[in-house]
């Protein structure tokens, strides 16, 4: 398995956001702390050297704020998000087959979405080679503006069950 062939994919969760009382669940806007946490993620990309060269988001207001943020830090390495509008609301399979027609030219994909999919993705795709911490960290609880960094040998369309190392869980907190 050479590693030049190994494709990244990243599994964020939308940083904390604000109940308003009267807008719907897709304007729900980020909190002061979402703002603050997002910018985190960004950097932890930059500094690992993780920047994505393909973003999909889903299209609610504080998946798409958090988007900003993290785009914000990786600078002119941050690609153009693509809105993806079936990343909102979906089941980890919804999600999976988004995913799954990702072109082969992405080697390092981000996916912003929401519990309980991308937990549910996340565990479903780690492979018995995964780092056990990690995978215990995100089965038990997966925060607001909780990363899944995995790596996949395969090509986009075939990724499944187990079909994916869990490098890392990341937590970053301002």
């Amino acid at each position: 398995m050479s590693s030049h062939h190994l494709k990244r994919l990243m599994l964020l969760r939308h940083a904390k956001s604000d109940w308003h009382g009267d807008v719907t669940d897709h304007e729900r806007p980020l909190s002061g702390r979402g703002h603050r946490d997002a910018p985190l993620i960004g950097r932890w990309m930059v500094e690992n050297s993780a920047v994505p060269d393909l973003i999909l988001t889903s299209t609610a207001l504080r998946a798409r704020q958090t988007c900003i943020w993290v785009c914000q830090e990786l600078g002119e390495k941050a690609p153009t998000p693509r809105l993806e509008p079936k990343l909102y609301a979906a089941s980890a399979t919804e999600m999976l087959t988004v995913i799954n027609q990702v072109p082969e030219t992405a080697t390092s994909v981000l996916v912003i979405s929401h519990l309980p999919g991308i937990q549910n993705l996340a565990m479903r795709l780690a492979s018995v080679d995964s780092d056990e911490d990690a995978v215990v960290d995100l089965a038990t609880h997966y925060p607001t503006a909780g990363l899944t960094v995995l790596s996949h040998a395969g090509e986009w369309a075939e990724l499944d069950g187990r079909d994916a190392e869990v490098t890392d869980f990341v937590v970053r907190r301002a």
